[in-house]
Protein backbone atom coordinates (compact mmCIF):
# COMPACT_ATOMS: atom_id res chain seq x y z
CA UNK A 1 0.00 0.00 0.00
CA UNK A 2 1.38 3.79 -0.75
CA UNK A 3 0.54 6.91 0.97
CA UNK A 4 1.92 10.72 0.53
CA UNK A 5 3.96 11.63 3.24
CA UNK A 6 5.90 14.88 3.54
CA UNK A 7 9.08 14.18 3.18
CA UNK A 8 11.01 17.24 3.64
CA UNK A 9 9.71 20.47 5.89
CA UNK A 10 10.84 23.16 6.87
CA UNK A 11 9.23 26.32 8.10
CA UNK A 12 9.97 30.43 8.23
CA UNK A 13 9.59 33.09 10.21
CA UNK A 14 9.77 36.53 7.95
CA UNK A 15 9.05 40.14 8.19
CA UNK A 16 9.62 41.64 5.14
CA UNK A 17 9.00 40.94 1.09
CA UNK A 18 12.80 40.81 0.73
CA UNK A 19 13.11 38.21 3.50
CA UNK A 20 10.82 36.15 1.14
CA UNK A 21 12.63 36.91 -1.84
CA UNK A 22 15.85 35.79 0.26
CA UNK A 23 14.73 32.20 0.96
CA UNK A 24 13.50 31.83 -2.54
CA UNK A 25 16.95 30.06 -3.57
CA UNK A 26 16.86 27.90 -0.70
CA UNK A 27 13.10 26.81 -1.70
CA UNK A 28 14.15 25.88 -5.26
CA UNK A 29 16.68 24.01 -3.80
CA UNK A 30 14.20 21.72 -1.37
CA UNK A 31 11.84 21.43 -4.16
CA UNK A 32 14.28 20.70 -7.07
CA UNK A 33 12.68 18.78 -9.82
CA UNK A 34 9.44 19.27 -8.33
CA UNK A 35 7.03 21.09 -11.24
CA UNK A 36 3.43 21.43 -9.17
CA UNK A 37 3.82 23.97 -6.18
CA UNK A 38 0.41 24.43 -4.18
CA UNK A 39 -0.24 27.63 -2.53
CA UNK A 40 -2.29 27.68 0.37
CA UNK A 41 -3.57 30.43 3.11
CA UNK A 42 -5.88 32.71 3.44
CA UNK A 43 -6.70 35.94 1.23
CA UNK A 44 -4.13 38.33 1.72
CA UNK A 45 -1.33 35.91 2.99
CA UNK A 46 0.89 36.90 -0.32
CA UNK A 47 0.67 33.88 -2.60
CA UNK A 48 0.63 35.99 -5.60
CA UNK A 49 3.61 37.54 -4.28
CA UNK A 50 4.83 34.38 -3.62
CA UNK A 51 4.56 33.66 -7.12
CA UNK A 52 5.60 37.13 -8.75
CA UNK A 53 9.19 37.11 -6.24
CA UNK A 54 9.41 32.93 -7.74
CA UNK A 55 8.94 34.00 -11.17
CA UNK A 56 11.20 37.20 -11.03
CA UNK A 57 14.01 34.87 -9.76
CA UNK A 58 13.48 32.67 -12.33
CA UNK A 59 13.73 35.09 -15.23
CA UNK A 60 10.56 36.07 -16.50
CA UNK A 61 9.68 39.82 -18.47
CA UNK A 62 6.20 39.03 -18.56
CA UNK A 63 3.83 40.58 -15.62
CA UNK A 64 2.96 38.41 -12.84
CA UNK A 65 -0.48 38.85 -11.74
CA UNK A 66 -3.18 37.43 -9.86
CA UNK A 67 -5.24 34.88 -12.37
CA UNK A 68 -8.79 34.92 -9.80
CA UNK A 69 -10.20 36.07 -12.91
CA UNK A 70 -9.11 34.52 -16.04
CA UNK A 71 -7.90 31.17 -13.69
CA UNK A 72 -4.53 30.50 -15.49
CA UNK A 73 -1.46 33.02 -16.24
CA UNK A 74 1.16 31.55 -18.46
CA UNK A 75 4.68 33.19 -17.90
CA UNK A 76 7.54 32.33 -19.91
CA UNK A 77 10.51 31.76 -18.28
CA UNK A 78 14.26 32.88 -19.41
CA UNK A 79 15.13 29.10 -19.50
CA UNK A 80 12.30 28.71 -21.96
CA UNK A 81 10.06 26.68 -19.97
CA UNK A 82 6.59 27.83 -19.23
CA UNK A 83 4.99 28.57 -15.56
CA UNK A 84 1.33 27.78 -15.35
CA UNK A 85 0.03 30.25 -12.23
CA UNK A 86 -3.56 29.12 -11.35
CA UNK A 87 -5.77 30.49 -8.50
CA UNK A 88 -8.29 28.16 -8.27
CA UNK A 89 -10.92 29.97 -5.84
CA UNK A 90 -13.48 30.39 -8.36
CA UNK A 91 -13.96 27.07 -9.48
CA UNK A 92 -17.17 25.49 -7.55
CA UNK A 93 -15.91 21.73 -8.26
CA UNK A 94 -13.43 19.19 -9.45
CA UNK A 95 -15.27 18.56 -13.16
CA UNK A 96 -15.12 22.75 -13.61
CA UNK A 97 -11.43 22.06 -12.80
CA UNK A 98 -11.16 19.60 -15.42
CA UNK A 99 -13.05 21.35 -18.14
CA UNK A 100 -9.99 23.64 -17.97
CA UNK A 101 -7.69 21.06 -19.13
CA UNK A 102 -6.41 20.92 -15.13
CA UNK A 103 -4.86 17.51 -15.38
CA UNK A 104 -3.59 18.09 -18.71
CA UNK A 105 -1.29 21.02 -17.06
CA UNK A 106 -0.33 18.64 -14.13
CA UNK A 107 1.13 16.20 -16.52
CA UNK A 108 3.01 18.69 -18.88
CA UNK A 109 5.91 18.47 -16.44
CA UNK A 110 5.90 22.69 -16.51
CA UNK A 111 5.86 25.03 -13.53
CA UNK A 112 2.32 24.48 -12.18
CA UNK A 113 2.05 27.08 -9.38
CA UNK A 114 -1.47 26.60 -7.91
CA UNK A 115 -3.30 29.04 -5.39
CA UNK A 116 -6.49 27.08 -3.39
CA UNK A 117 -5.66 23.87 -4.55
CA UNK A 118 -7.88 21.98 -2.63
CA UNK A 119 -10.70 21.04 -4.89
CA UNK A 120 -7.98 18.89 -7.09
CA UNK A 121 -6.35 16.75 -4.29
CA UNK A 122 -7.54 13.62 -6.44
CA UNK A 123 -5.62 15.22 -9.70
CA UNK A 124 -2.20 15.90 -7.84
CA UNK A 125 0.49 13.70 -8.88
CA UNK A 126 2.68 11.32 -7.02
CA UNK A 127 5.51 14.06 -6.01
CA UNK A 128 4.68 18.12 -5.09
CA UNK A 129 5.48 20.93 -2.83
CA UNK A 130 2.98 22.68 -0.99
CA UNK A 131 3.58 26.20 0.45
CA UNK A 132 1.82 27.45 3.50
CA UNK A 133 1.21 31.15 3.73
CA UNK A 134 0.07 32.25 7.73
CA UNK A 135 -0.05 36.60 7.86
CA UNK A 136 1.21 36.64 11.86
CA UNK A 137 0.91 39.92 14.04
CA UNK A 138 5.18 40.89 13.10
CA UNK A 139 4.76 39.77 9.22
CA UNK A 140 4.30 35.96 7.75
CA UNK A 141 5.50 32.50 8.12
CA UNK A 142 5.89 30.28 5.41
CA UNK A 143 5.98 26.41 5.60
CA UNK A 144 7.20 24.26 3.09
CA UNK A 145 6.67 20.56 2.46
CA UNK A 146 7.72 18.20 -0.28
CA UNK A 147 5.19 15.18 -0.62
CA UNK A 148 6.51 12.28 -2.15
CA UNK A 149 4.26 8.54 -2.00
CA UNK A 150 6.11 5.97 0.22
CA UNK A 151 5.15 2.53 -0.04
Amino acid sequence: MTRLEASVQKKWDLTSEKELALIVPELLELGRDVAIWLLSGQMGAGKTTFTRILCDFLGTDDHVSSPTYPIVNQYLLSSGDTLYHFDLYRLQSLREAQDIGMEEYLDSGSWCIIEWPGLIETLLPEVYIEIELKLTETGRTISFKKYETQN
